[in-house]
Parts: C-alpha cells; structure tokens; sequence
C-alpha cells in the first residue's frame, strides 16, 4: 500500500531521459536566452579524485582516460547519475565542438550551477575557477576556440564539506558537482550582463536596466522589441558607460495575476548581441484588508489570502535535478490544481525553468538563500552575500517570486560561547549576528525594491530583526491550534516585541504562518501519516483569525524523512476521502477563498435526540461582487447507524448577508440530532443566492450516542478483542485498550456471539475489516535513534510510532474468507489497508498527549446475510461463531465502535 518500488520508479524515469535524447534539452533561462547555444548535457567521462591527484597527474589536458560514465546534469550520486557518491573530488571530460555559427562572436561556456568549487579547462588551457553552489557562472573561451574541430572541455569539482559553504538540506541528497544545465553559448562582441525590468502599474511604465561587457558598440544604440507591440524602443547609451537605465510606457498594461499571469515576451539588442527575455507587469506591497487595520501582502493593490507551501524542491532519482520539463511544470501545477496560490523554494535557489513555469501558469514564489551548517563567521558571512546578491541578480525578472528570505530558523546563526554563570559551552543567538543578519535584509532591499524581503523565518525560540514580513514557525496538533491562535492574535501589534529580538519591535508588517503543519506537532514527529485531519482544524481555525494573513503548510511532496506532503516523493497520489464524507467536496475547498468554518473542531460525541449547536464563521478574501448581497448555505445531516444503514437524518437552508471581505461568526446553526447512535456528518455548502455558483464545501461530524435501536432490531455485539481464538503468522495486538485489534501475515480470529434470535425473520453479520500489513513500527527492534535528518538520517516511512502511513495508490490488499459456524460462507477482498480523513473516530478517539496511535486508520463495511438455518441454530443454541481467516498474507484489522469509520462493534443485526 504505501512503499514506493524505487526500482520501478527509476526504470519509468530512465526510458524518459532515453526519450529525449540528452536531460533537460531545453534552454535553461528562458528569462535570459541567446539563439545560438549548443546544450551539452548527456553523457561525460567522469572519474573520482579522492587524493586530489589529478592536477599532478595532468588531467586537465584531456588526455587521461577516465573509467566511468556520468549523465549530466544529474548530481554523481543521483541515481540518475549512473555513478554513486564515492568521492569528495571529481573530473568530467566530453569532447565538443564549437559551431560555426559562432565565428565573429564572443564564445562562452556557462554552467547553470556546480556545487562547490569548479574549474574549468578547453584543451589544457585553464578557463578560470568558480567558488559556490547555486547559481550560474560563465568563462570566455574565444581565444581558444577551433571552430568545427573536435576539442577537449575538461572540469574539475571539489565539493568537499566545508562548515561555511551553503549546504541547505542536502542530506536529502547531495547536490555534487555539475546538477543544472552546461551550455555553449555565441555572445556579440559586446554584450549584455544581465537585464533587469521593473514595472511600476500605477503609472504603466517599465525601468529597463541592465551592465554591458565588453565596450561600446557602432552607434550605442540599446533596442528593445515587446512582442506585440509595433515599434521597436530605441534608447542611446553614453559612450563608455557599462550601466543603463531608461524608462518605457506600457500603455493599457495587462497584469500579471494569478488567474491570467501575462508575461511580455521581449527581445533586447545590443549591436550584434541579442537576448530573448520576458516581463511582467505586477506589483508586490503591503495593503490592509478591506474593512480592516490588519496589513496583507498585496498583488497588484489588492490583499491576497497566502495560502502556500514548503517546496524542498527534490526529486528521488536526480535529487536536486529534475528529469523533464514536463515534470518541473507539473510542480506548480499540482499546487494550483489543489487551489494553493504559491509555495516556498525551502533553503534551495530553485532551478530557472520551474521558476519560469511559476511565472507562466501563475504561482507565487518565496525564494530562500540556502543555509550553511556552521558558525556565522566571515567566511560564511561572505558566502552568504554572495549568493544573496547572484541570486536576485539572477531571478530578478521573475514576477512570480514576491519575497526573498535570507535566513531560516537561524540555522548557522548561533555561536558557541561560555556561559560564564555556568561555565558550560552554548549556541548563542549574539547581537552581534543579529546585527548582520539585520544587514543582509537591508542588503536585498537595496537589491530589489520590487518584492518583500525577510531577516529569518522563525522558530525555536529566536525572533525577527529587521523584516517586511512577521513569519512564524510552529507545528501542532489539530487540537491545540485554537488556543494558540488566540496566543498570536493578542501578541500582534505595531510596537510589540513579540517574536522580536532585544532592540527590535513589530512595525504594520503582515503577519503570517510560514510553516506549520501536524509534522513536528507531536513527539518526535508523526512519520508517515493522514495528513488531512489534522489540517482540516487547522484550516477552519485559521479562518476565524484573519489577523493572520496567511500560511505555510509543509509540505508539497514528501522526502526521504518527511512523510508529511500532499503527494508521494514520486509525485504520485495521497487520497484524504473528503469527498466520501461530504458529497461533492474536494481538497480544493480546504484553500477557498470564500470559506465557511464551523471551528477548530470537526468532530464531536453528543447524545441521542440532542440540540446542538454548530459555530458558522463565514471568511471573504477575494473581491467578489454579489447581485443581493446574500449568501445562502445548504445544509445536510446524514450518516451511517450503528446497523450498518445510511440514513439522511435532515437538510435545510439559511440566507447569510453577504459584505466584500468579511470575515464574520453568524448565529450558530442549531440542529438536533438522530436518535439511533451512529457517526453523522453535516455538510454545508455556501452557495450564491440563486444556487448557481458554488463557493464551498465543509462539514462537521458527530459521534450519537446513548440512543436506541428502530423499531423492530436487535444486535448482538461484541467488543474486538472479545475473540474466542486467534492464530496469526506474524504478530497479534491490539490498538488503544482493544479499540482496534490487528493481526498480520496469515491467520484468523475467531468470534463466539452470544444472545437469542428472538424469532428473528432475518439478520446479517455486521463487521468494520480492514487488510493489515505489517508496518516497520510493530516489528521488534525497529525503534528510532537519535538521528539528525537534516543532515541525512534516514528512516522508514513506518518506523515512527507515531505513523499509519496513509492512503495512496499502492494498495496492500487481503483476501478475506468468513465462515459461520465452521461451514465456509464467503470470501471477501478487503482493498488496502487505508488511513485519511475517513478514519474519523481513530483520530477522535485519540488522547491529547501528543503521541498518535494509528490514527485516521479504518476499514471497510462487511454485511453478510445470515441464512435461516444460521439464524434458527442461533435461536436454538443461543450462539453463532464466525471465523475471520486470511490465507493470502494480507491479514487482518478489526474496528470496534470507537475506532476507524463506523460506530459499531462487531455485531449480529436481527430484524423480526
């Protein structure tokens, strides 16, 4: 059910990269792209240096034959590398030739990223030496060139850790050597460093700017051609001057928005030196919401509700290197699909192609500069700038990005000092790190006064300096959110210095969550589990609090640690079961903009026949015009009885006034509730009051009890560790106190029920069954240690005891065959061993001590008709046995009332 076949994966992945002739064919920026280029990604001879001998032993001639083959640009220890991780040193060589068409032009090699220190050779001529991990460098090699001859390119990558070099979340694996896109390129004589366009809506015009290399041109003359657009712009440069800077109206501008990110397709030229590009007309600000002091990021003057999250942006077999295109669009297009309006790039400086698909199909982007592991001395302070300042150089013109954040929970921020009351070594946060962190934010505001910027996303204990945004860290269980909402809201004001450092105060920047999630919200994290329950409490509390601006949920697929993301690390499905409790509703309604909240809590144990009442909490983000100004909602309560019967208890309507932007708790909706004990689930949706356009869904569920049965019925219960016999081949236990009682491999249980028929006329077995696999967590010896995972440490996805991995398209299948009283009955196929929101009474039934105890797990409703002879021996002997028996090692789970989906036990229902 929940294993990925890494072998299968990685064969799908290669007859991919065979498809296509070299990796990644495509231009690598199509934000900054010349026609004449040579890609030089495939393969490369390649050899591990582990004594650093080569440039003794002249290597970088070209001439020494190196044993192995590497698939570039994957990182050499990728699976998609075809060479494992053997060594801190490594040398590539390919034989290349250099077109023709470059004749008359400068020539240049550029590497999109190499991780760390890259040298480079053409023919034994030494091209020059790059220091760092994340962005692109170039070398000149027209003086060496032999245009249409076969020559030598050679390089050379030392990567060994270094405490000051940004090593980010590389222990989900390394980013060694060569891991984006090589290149030939034909640049003019003189040519263009780089372009940068910023557009200003409010008086639609453009700063275009830029440096040249390499002198004047004939005339000088810069000339920008914008697709669409009839005349080309022609601006003169002043002789000998490497900067320029002018300005363009763009009349009628259509905006970069989410809904329809327009980009500028454009050309820019410089003598003989033409470079294909794009912009967009977008600004990002801080506005209040409507009706409101509270300050939101706003996209093109309008407030957006954030609803993103945490990218760590890998992939299993090419690690920090996607295997297509096609892969890297689908990356932002799951987040939309899903209704999530951008993610965050998580301590990597994310590839330029998915950042281009970013800006195409329109997602914002939160940029972060990686992280080193070490102290903040001035070697890392000084790798640090220089990534900072390569980075928004390099990704300047993408409209999608809207804030750079240079630090991250201050790793590598703290200092080990003597604490001289104690005498004993600590990290230290120190003011004096604090003061350059401080720096570096003012450092990306003098880089880029277009976007946000923040000083250190923030958690654990250390606090903001100077920032545009309040972020905040924090991971919880779905019960706690509520109160720690409340904690937040009551600490945010202009002048506070909550969750700011000493010497340092809130201003009116927007508050918002950057990370959170049910992840690291109980102990020693959740493993592989439902991540939607918990979510769900955490989106309806939200909600209720739009002091808080918006949040980060981690995150978008999961690692080789962290099981906690929407989708597979493969990319592959997660399925939460929403749609199965509440008719119609998707994921998607999880990040409406138009948001019904019944609260915090989704689930609550109420009596028979009770009143209750249900919180209604209506959020608007998004400016959306009503004819009447009233929403109506639809309500529904239905549910499944303790017989086994789905019963649709009752249904209403209610007119809500509708204001743009509210955000409002209406009366609460009061409903009273069956009289037969069973799970039921309300199901709003808010509509527009004609009942045509659909804003949302939601519900919430309740467990009856202290009921009675319809008229005519009798049961027979028993609880599930009541069993009369049970044989299993792997292991036997129970969940909770005998809430759940498993069995694993092959085996039965065997249950012995005890009651009279009471001239029953019919009556059926009545059993909630799931398949049972055998997860790492309940197999001797499979405790965690102490493990660091940022840095690597690995663990199964099921070896938490906190986990229960959940439902995905690997299913793990039982085949189940009942017999009653001995005589075989029928066989019945028990389809996975499932865990999502459906699970609804393993999560309601869990203490509140931050540990979980296969939470969210259920199974499947088995009715199975008794014959009259069973029902007449029943009557006669006053018991009936039923064996449980598995044969195909798929074993077997048993849920009782107060476990899994359904509120009953295992039962014998008789109708008279």
């Amino acid at each position: 059910m929940k294993i990925t076949l890494i072998a299968s994966l990685f064969l799908f992945f290669s007859i991919s990269l065979e498809a296509q002739t070299i990796p990644l064919p495509e231009h690598p920026r199509p934000d900054f792209e010349r026609v004449d280029w040579v890609n030089l990604n495939g393969k490369w001879e390649f050899e591990f240096d582990s004594l650093s001998k080569g440039e003794a032993q002249n290597w970088q001639k070209g001439t020494a034959k190196f044993s192995k083959t590497i698939h570039v640009p994957f990182p050499w220890g990728a699976p998609l590398s075809g060479v494992k991780d053997e060594a801190d040193i490594a040398w590539y060589q390919k034989s290349i030739t250099v077109p023709e068409s470059f004749k008359n032009k400068k020539s240049f090699v550029t590497i999109g990223a190499s991780d760390w220190e890259t040298t480079v050779w053409l023919d034994g001529n030494l091209l020059g030496k790059h220091q760092g991990g994340y962005t692109p460098f170039s070398f000149d090699i027209t003086s060496f060139v032999k245009h249409g001859s076969a020559q030598k390119l050679v390089i050379k990558v030392d990567d060994k850790r270094r405490e000051f070099t940004l090593y980010g979340k590389q222990g989900y694996g390394n980013a060694r050597g060569i891991w984006q896109t090589i290149y030939l390129e034909a640049r003019g004589n003189s040519y263009l460093d780089y372009v940068h366009f910023t557009p200003d809506i409010d008086q639609n015009k453009v700063k275009v700017s830029g440096e040249i290399i390499g002198g004047d041109t004939k005339d000088n003359v810069l000339k920008i051609k914008v697709k669409d657009r009839l005349e080309t712009l022609t601006f003169t440069v002043p002789k000998g001057q490497k900067m320029f800077e002018f300005t363009f109206d763009v009349p009628n501008a259509k905006l970069w928005t989410l809904e329809n990110p327009h980009l500028y397709d454009t050309e820019v030229s410089w003598g003989d030196d033409v470079v294909k590009t794009y912009f967009a007309m977008r600004k990002i600000s801080v506005t209040k919401l409507p009706g409101t002091d509270i300050p939101y990021v706003a996209l093109n003057n309008k407030p957006i509700y954030l609803q993103l999250t945490l990218d760590q942006s890998y992939h299993p077999e090419g690690f920090y290197t996607f295997t297509t295109d096609e892969f890297m669009k689908n990356e932002i297009q799951l987040c939309k699909n899903i209704g999530l309006n951008g993610l965050r790039t998580h301590i990597k400086v994310d590839v330029p192609r998915k950042l281009y698909w970013a800006d195409k199909l329109g997602l914002l982007v939160m940029a972060d500069l990686p992280n080193f592991w070490g102290e903040p001395d001035a070697q890392a302070q000084k790798e640090s700038e220089f990534t900072l300042r390569q980075m928004i150089r390099r990704d300047y013109n993408h409209p999608a990005i809207f804030s750079w954040i240079v630090f991250n929970e201050t790793w590598g921020l703290r200092t080990k000092v003597k604490n001289e009351t104690t005498g004993k070594v600590e990290s230290q946060y120190l003011p004096k790190t604090q003061n350059w962190v401080a720096s570096m934010y003012y450092l990306a505001k003098s880089l880029d006064q277009t976007r946000l910027a923040e000083d250190n996303s923030i958690c654990c204990g250390a606090g903001h300096t100077e920032t545009d945004i309040n972020s905040w860290h924090e991971y919880l269980p779905g019960y706690e959110w509520e109160a720690h909402m409340q904690k937040i809201d009551k600490g945010t004001y202009p002048g506070s210095s909550f969750h700011f450092e000493k010497g340092f105060t809130q201003g009116n920047q927007p508050m918002i969550n950057s990370e959170c999630g049910n992840v690291w919200g109980y102990d020693g994290s959740t493993g592989d589990v439902d991540w939607s329950y918990d979510y769900h409490r955490m989106m309806n509390t939200f909600r209720v609090h739009p002091k808080m601006s918006g949040w980060l949920y981690t995150e978008h697929h999961d690692v080789i640690n962290e099981w906690n993301g929407y989708w597979r690390f493969d990319r592959t499905m997660k399925y939460t079961g929403v749609g199965d409790l509440a008719k119609g509703m998707t994921d998607k309604d999880f990040h409406s903009l138009v948001y019904l909240s019944n609260g915090q809590d989704i689930m609550h144990t109420v009596k028979a026949n009770e009143e209750v009442s249900v919180p209604i909490f209506v959020s608007v983000m998004e400016d959306i015009n009503m004819v009447d100004n009233v929403f109506l909602v639809e309500y529904s309560l239905e549910g499944v009885n303790q017989i086994g019967n789905t019963v649709k208890v009752g249904e209403g309507k209610l007119n809500l006034p509708f204001e743009p932007w509210m955000q409002k708790a209406f009366d609460p909706l009061k409903i009273k509730m069956p009289e037969t004990n069973g799970v039921y689930t309300l199901t709003f949706t808010l509509k527009d009051s004609k009942g045509g356009t659909v804003y949302h869904k939601n519900f919430v569920s309740f467990v009856v009890t202290d009921g009675k049965l319809p008229a005519g019925v009798s049961i027979i219960e028993k609880a599930t560790n009541a069993y009369s016999d049970a044989k299993w081949s792997l292991k036997k236990w129970e969940i909770m106190g005998g809430k759940k009682v498993n069995g694993a491999g092959n085996g039965s249980f065997t249950y012995t029920f005890e009651g009279k028929s009471v001239k029953a006329k019919s009556g059926y077995l009545l059993m909630e069954l799931g398949a049972k696999e055998l997860f790492f967590k309940d197999r001797e010896g499979s405790e965690i240690k102490n493990s660091d995972y940022m840095l690597g440490a690995k663990a199964e996805p099921s070896q938490n005891q906190n986990s229960y991995p959940m439902t995905d398209e690997k299913k793990f299948p039982s085949n189940l065959k009942v017999f009653v009283n001995d005589a075989f009955v029928k066989t019945v196929t028990l389809e996975d061993d499932p865990a999502d929101h459906r699970g609804i009474l393993s999560w309601h039934n869990q203490l509140q001590n931050r540990k979980l105890s296969e939470a969210g797990s259920y199974g499947y409703m088995v009715k199975i008709p008794l014959t009259n002879s069973q029902i007449k021996s029943l009557e006669k002997t006053g018991k009936l046995s039923v064996k449980l028996s598995v044969d195909n090692g798929g074993g077997l789970a048993v849920y009782g009332k107060e476990f899994g989906r359904y509120a009953f036990d295992p039962s014998i229902v008789l109708l008279k």
